[in-house]
């Protein structure tokens, strides 16, 4: 059984002096040696590499191919505990093709021609090169027989399982049907480009897109290798632009326009299975691949993960942050206003607490109102002190809602939940699950009523967290008539609520400001004075480690050790270790025995790719073990 994690790849823009391959292979081979050094298992380098791209008529000169050959020798010779692929022309038959070469153990194993040949604009490659499918199944390259099949499928069997790669050359991505998309059809799940491709303005972005769709579309890890600035500037200029994407997000990119560079990265190729495996559509026209060249490599191992592991993966970064936290306000309010227009209706009744998630469908709800230019007075916030409620978040409650001028009620939940405990029996004094429970129960059943009474439909406010970890009173704040918070987790609440709050402006960001730097709390115990007695994370642990797991778990199928692992790398200097495991035991627990309240949950909008509706995403036994998972975490030391 395959059981690789984690594969590092290297790409390479080295140097070079145009028709000069004794300089090149130099060059090339100093970068296999820094490479290996980086403990990377596979280099690529750029198109043509060892004699230069822009060599033109000089491709036909017997003396440049018969030297590159011969430096390819001694290239081969350095390539032990590596996988290298480099660019090389090849005359065979009476035609010469632009070829990659991959070298495994001090051997070329298989020679990959490029299919489609540019001949427009600058490129005229179809003066000197054949196209690939022209090329014969087997050359003779450095002494060796070779096969040398267009669409060739690698197979590197490790000691930690199998990974297949393949190879497509610079225009074979840029053509209506890529080579790599077929490659990827055969299975493999790194691609390898050999690239010199010239620089315009505005042809970077196109570029890049193209290899991160490319990467997404095939659900597989892209590793690019351009032509180094040094190449011929006679009539263009090339960049030595590198990239490496896994399932169209960057995990590493070079500059353009330096000398020389060489980026690693390390792939995750469980998680491109996993994704692969959920996408039916991906393998609806799977097929076997027509020469598959297997060989076998022993990578070497790395102390260091050599790819960037964000403790935060459900909130946006840079520069589309933005743009992201305005395209998940508008699904918010745009499905609110979808179901009250099919309702037909124009109230909601929200309970208020003072909280982050209350406070967050309280904007969505008013921004959706304001959009439709609804009376705001339709937003009718309740406000139910019980004993847990302490001024500040009961402040901050009221002053939101008056600040956005909704509709304002206060009613005391005190005296009904007294009465409801001895009604049943309960002395009303001990703090346990029922004292609790039948607080949220009470504020929920007003909510309903209320709702009744004013023609409205009950919003729901609990998030994506709490659903994973059951942290939700059944048919208490776990129910509503919808829930627009639903698919939103705890760590991009805040980054939500203050893109909202800021939009809305004045009093309203600093109230918002307030609320988020309130504790977490149910509020469902008797306060100290006004200090929150209760608070949430105390009890599960951050929630910042908590949406982690529910992230890498859902969206990369990643087990137990796996999630520890990356934990401790994006918590390292935030989380001891100790902290990440006794968090992932209350994870694994509360997600798997809390699973019933998520098969009965309300309707709500899916905002990212983790969600929990049983109607949707997650479709999972509400009695299902998860003895093997605790198991794992058990035997993590």
């Amino acid at each position: 059984m395959d059981n690789i994690v984690f594969f590092k790849v290297a790409a390479a823009s080295p140097k070079i002096k145009v028709a000069d391959p004794v300089y090149n292979a130099d060059e090339i081979i100093k970068n296999i040696k820094i490479a290996k050094e980086k403990k990377a298992s596979i280099i690529c380098f750029p198109e043509l590499g060892i004699t230069g791209y822009s060599c033109a008529d000089l491709f036909l000169q017997k003396k440049l191919l018969s030297s590159a050959e011969k430096e390819l020798s001694r290239i081969v010779s350095e390539c032990s505990d590596i996988i290298a692929i480099a660019g090389i022309p090849i005359r065979s038959h009476g035609r010469l093709f632009n070829c990659a070469v991959v070298i495994v153990n001090n051997e070329i194993i298989g020679v990959v021609p490029k299919q489609y040949i540019p001949n427009y604009n600058e490129y005229y490659e179809k003066r000197w090169f054949a196209r690939g499918e022209d090329m014969p199944d087997t050359i003779i390259l450095c002494g060796k027989e070779i096969p040398s099949t267009l669409g060739m499928v690698f197979k590197a069997i490790t000691p930690q399982g199998s990974i297949r790669y393949g190879i497509e050359i610079c225009e074979d991505l840029w053509a209506p049907e890529p080579v790599s998309g077929a490659l990827c059809k055969m299975g493999c799940e790194i691609i390898f480009n050999l690239s010199a491709s010239t620089e315009l303005v505005t042809k970077h972005a196109y570029r890049k897109s193209l290899i991160a769709g490319q990467s997404g579309r095939c659900i597989c890890a892209y590793v690019y290798a351009g032509a180094s600035r040094s190449e011929s500037t006679t009539d263009v200029v090339f960049s030595g632009y590198s990239a490496i994407f896994e399932n169209a997000a960057p995990l590493k990119e070079g500059k353009r326009f330096e000398d020389e560079q060489l980026i690693t990265a390390d792939i995750d190729i469980d998680k491109l299975r996993f994704h692969r495996a959920r996408n039916t559509t991906f393998f609806a026209d799977f097929f076997e691949p027509e020469i598959e060249i297997t060989h076998k490599f022993n990578p070497q191992k790395s102390d260091i993960l050599d790819r960037f592991i964000s403790p935060h993966p459900f909130v946006p970064t840079g520069y589309e942050k933005v743009e992201r936290l305005k395209e998940i306000t508008a699904i918010q309010t745009s499905s609110l206003i979808k179901r009250l227009e099919y309702i037909g209706i124009k109230k909601v009744v929200i309970g208020i607490s003072g909280g982050v998630d209350s406070a967050l469908c309280l904007l969505a709800a008013y921004r959706a109102f304001i959009e439709r230019a609804w009376d705001i007075k339709g937003i009718i916030a309740l406000t139910m002190p019980g004993f847990g409620t302490t001024k500040r978040t009961k402040n901050n409650a009221v002053s939101l809602v008056e600040k956005l001028d909704c509709t304002l009620r206060e009613i005391d939940i005190k005296e009904s939940v007294m009465q409801h405990l001895k009604d049943i029996g309960h002395d009303g004094k001990t703090p346990d699950i029922t004292y609790e429970n039948a607080q949220a129960r009470e504020r929920t059943q007003i909510i309903m009523d209320v709702a009744n009474m004013e023609g409205a439909i009950a919003l729901g406010t609990g998030d994506l967290s709490e659903l994973a970890l059951g942290w939700c009173t059944y048919n208490a704040d776990h129910m509503s008539m919808y829930n627009v918070n639903c698919s939103i987790p705890k760590t991009l609440i805040k980054s939500l609520m203050e893109y909202m709050a800021k939009e809305i402006g004045g009093k309203v960001y600093d109230i918002a400001k307030d609320i988020l730097d309130t504790p977490i709390s149910p509020e469902l115990l008797p306060a100290d004075g006004d200090n929150i007695m209760q608070k949430t994370e105390d009890v599960l642990g951050k929630y910042d480690l908590h949406d982690f797991f529910l992230y890498h778990m859902l969206e990369g199928g990643a087990a137990p050790k796996k999630l520890y692992f990356m934990a401790k790398v994006a918590f390292k200097d935030i989380a001891s270790e100790d902290e990440i495991l006794k968090t992932l035991k209350i994870f694994i627990k509360r997600f798997f025995t809390q699973q019933f309240k998520r098969s009965a949950m309300p309707d709500g909008p899916k905002v990212g790719t983790v969600s929990l509706s049983p109607r949707g995403d997650l479709r999972m036994p509400s009695d299902a073990s998860y003895a093997i998972w605790l198991d794992e975490v058990e035997s993590i030391k």
